[in-house]
């Protein structure tokens, strides 16, 4: 193994351009909170910064069987009808069908509603509309032919909120419609027989958060309940529900935070041979049976107990990482069938059959996702660009599969820091616009969460620029940052574009070629006027700072009371200062970086961690700051917690010494001039800030409280993660040129 270099000079070392944001501490509410439940402190720290305020809500939390829910039909004013329609359908013996989509929420959506409407009798049949040749949504084409196969009733599935045009030809036809899906309402809505849609319910509603395939499984278990026929439907149907919204990047909370909880239980024990073929090629290993919770988990005022034990349950990131990439691959790249057969099966061979495709598919892939990453790169690098200039990156390129550049799309914002729009030129038709929904985790070891809800959808809030189609078209993804709508940046270059859709993390676009440099300059003239210098920098969100002698199993085993974790419920990520780097090395073939991470003190302490994808930052330095999330890693029967690293930066005494000789500047902030500098106090270096009239913001390394005053003796405590303090404070270390 090389040697490390043992000098933390910034000229010897390439580290992630990265700005953290650390949640402010409440160590006394923590304590009060770790002390009535029975968790570290660590985590009910993460509690408190997920917003749970009270005693009452940490229960609801933990123990989501506790709460108690509405009736879905008090909640979705047209499940009566929808249920209604369908009943008469089936007793009349009309033919129904499904209209679905080919990110993974449609496609298990379809599954979900095939398998439940022929368990009740129904004569059902499907559609999915080709992702390369017509793109998201129900359509004229569709509709006419399931009108010709004598079709009476169409459902569509996680698609039909913004098809005007399709539903009233099928009303024109005569062709009933049941729309359930989840996107962002347009302005004017369908003319359905039916529409079940969360966007349409109150924002407090627990069923808020449902993805397309939740919709799915309300309809399905409620019309199974009002015919009597639920026994042996609802774990099944829950298996599907369960992998569709996590492969969706639905948020993890309300009854998806329940049912996922339940589904995650049953997938390693499924009943659908799919499944068990699917967890067997992807080579998925449940956790250990009767691992407890929390060993002591007790809560007072008659809430004594232990908590629940999971049995061989999966974890979210089995589903996103492993089961829903390979789901997903084939929506991208092949025939959406392929899954329909792979999740409506009994038959296992055929089953596996299946499940061997979507592996090769994915295979496939991760092949074509390299390639155009390094062909993305390749071309960032040999061009003049100045991305602090444009504040957005716009890359086009002939040859690329529109089918994956949306994941390039999210690898490259990680790796820039900036919004992404990369695109591919295609020939004669006329492009899909893109980001109304869907999305997965993709990229097997540490690929990225595919751009927020990121598939392929005009849904949503989408909109069409009136252009006649050209000989050429770029067809694009696009992804964003927190800072930047992605879908009012697409608006604000409609007149360039022949559609567009998403919404404000991740949208599609085609327009004509020629339109390409008009849209650049255009784009970067939106990006400028809501992106700072400072919001150009991927950014790592930190729930609490603790030391690598607190980090063991007992801890990593209680985060499983925070499971199911995801979207609006992430797994908690910790921080490390001042930890010393004594082993590293590049493994696999994805370019990662295995390193021992020690530090000293009253307990010293030495953890194995990964960092997937930073081969590129090989070395690190010795002595640095790590952000981290926790993992389970098993080697020889032996147990052990391991670091998944998510940031590094120059740990605060190595970075106090260089940045001390930066002296003193003056710099221009909300039009007023401002004086700062780098002092010591103590054994510490403090940038302080001094503005016109005398007073004094003090910022030591890693805090995330400072103090203002004309003296310190006067001086108060504010928070530097407000927005003010903290452009403030970039703004001076800018200045500093540190």
């Amino acid at each position: 193994m090389p040697d490390i270099p043992t000098s933390n000079s910034s000229h010897l070392h390439r580290l992630p351009n990265q700005r953290w944001q650390i949640y402010a501490p409440q160590p006394q509410q923590a304590e009060h909170f770790a002390r009535e439940i029975g968790l570290s402190p660590l985590l009910a720290q993460v509690l408190i910064n997920r917003g749970i305020d009270t005693l009452t809500e940490v229960q609801g939390f933990v123990e989501p069987e506790s709460l108690v829910l509405p009736q879905p039909m008090d909640e979705f004013p047209d499940l009566a009808v929808s249920v209604k329609l369908l009943r008469e359908a089936i007793a009349k013996g009309n033919k129904i069908a499904i209209c679905g989509d080919y990110d993974a929420d449609g496609m298990t959506s379809t599954a979900l509603l095939l398998r439940a409407l022929r368990a009740l009798g129904a004569k059902v049949d499907y559609a999915i509309p080709s992702r390369m040749r017509e793109g998201y949504g129900i359509n004229d084409r569709i509709v006419e032919e399931f009108h010709s196969e004598g079709v009476a009733l169409i459902l569509t599935v996680d698609n039909g909120i913004a098809a005007l045009g399709p539903v009233k030809r099928a009303r024109e036809l005569g062709v009933q419609v049941i729309i359930t899906d989840h996107h962002d309402l347009p302005p004017q809505l369908p003319p359905a027989d039916a529409i079940l849609n969360p966007k349409l319910i109150a924002e407090s509603s627990p069923y808020r958060g449902l993805a397309g395939v939740g919709v799915a499984y309300v309809l399905a278990i409620s019309l199974a309940q009002s015919l009597q026929k639920v026994g042996g439907l609802v774990n099944p149907l829950l298996e599907l529900f369960t992998l569709g919204t996590i492969a969706d990047l639905a948020p993890l909370t309300g009854v998806n935070r329940r049912w996922v909880k339940r589904g995650l239980r049953l997938l390693p024990h499924s009943q659908l041979a799919g499944i068990q073929a699917l967890i067997q090629v992807a080579g998925v290993h449940p956790g250990s049976a009767e691992t407890p919770l929390i060993p002591n988990f007790k809560l007072k005022g008659g809430h004594g107990g232990t908590a629940p034990t999971t049995q061989n349950s999966l974890k979210p990131e089995d589903i996103g990482f492993r089961l829903g990439p390979r789901i997903n691959a084939v929506g991208r790249l092949a025939d959406p069938q392929i899954v329909i057969e792979l999740l409506t099966t009994d038959d296992r061979d055929l089953a596996l059959q299946r499940a061997m495709e979507c592996e090769q598919i994915n295979q496939r892939r991760q092949e074509l996702c390299i390639e155009i990453e390094e062909e993305a790169i390749a071309w960032c690098e040999e061009s003049s660009l100045n991305l602090q200039q444009e504040r957005v990156l716009v890359v086009v390129r002939p040859g690329w599969h529109h089918g994956v550049i949306g994941i390039v799309a999210s690898r490259l914002v990680e790796r820039y820091g900036v919004p992404v729009f990369i695109g591919t030129f295609e020939g004669g038709h006329g492009g899909t616009a893109e980001g109304g929904h869907g999305g997965t985790a993709e990229g097997g070891h540490g690929g990225t969460a595919e751009g927020g809800h990121g598939g392929t959808a005009e849904g949503g809030h989408g909109g069409t620029a009136p252009t006649d189609a050209p000989s050429q078209i770029v067809r694009g993804s696009a992804r964003g940052i927190p800072e930047f709508n992605v879908f009012d940046g697409l608006n604000f270059c409609a007149d360039l574009l022949t559609k567009f859709g998403g919404h404000k993390a991740a949208g599609g676009f085609s327009m004509p070629a020629e339109n390409l440099a008009k849209f650049r300059s255009q784009l970067a003239v939106f990006a400028n006027q809501c992106l700072q210098p400072e919001h150009l920098k991927p950014l790592v969100s930190v729930d609490v700072q603790a030391d690598l002698s607190e980090i063991n199993l007992e801890l990593y085993r209680q985060i499983d009371a925070l499971e199911p974790c995801g979207i609006e419920n992430k797994a908690p990520v910790f921080w490390t200062p001042n930890v010393c780097i004594t082993e590293q090395k590049i493994v696999g073939k994805g370019n990662h970086l295995k390193l021992t991470a020690s530090q000293t003190g009253k307990v010293p302490a030495s953890l194995q961690g990964i960092a997937w994808r930073w081969g590129e930052y090989f070395p690190l330095p010795r002595l640095v700051d790590i952000a981290y999330r926790l993992r389970e890693n098993s080697f020889n029967g032996k147990i052990s917690v391991q670091l998944e690293l998510l940031g590094v930066r120059l740990a605060n005494g190595e970075a106090d010494s260089r940045q001390f000789v930066s002296g003193k500047a003056e710099f221009d902030f909300s039009d007023r001039t401002y004086a700062c500098s780098l002092s010591r106090s103590g054994d510490r270096t403090e940038l302080r800030i001094r503005n016109s009239v005398g007073l004094v913001l003090a910022v030591s390394p890693g805090q995330t409280t400072g103090l203002l005053g004309n003296s310190r003796e006067n001086a108060r405590e504010v928070d530097l993660s407000k927005p003010f303090f903290y452009s403030l404070i970039q703004a001076a270390k800018n200045a500093l040129g540190i």
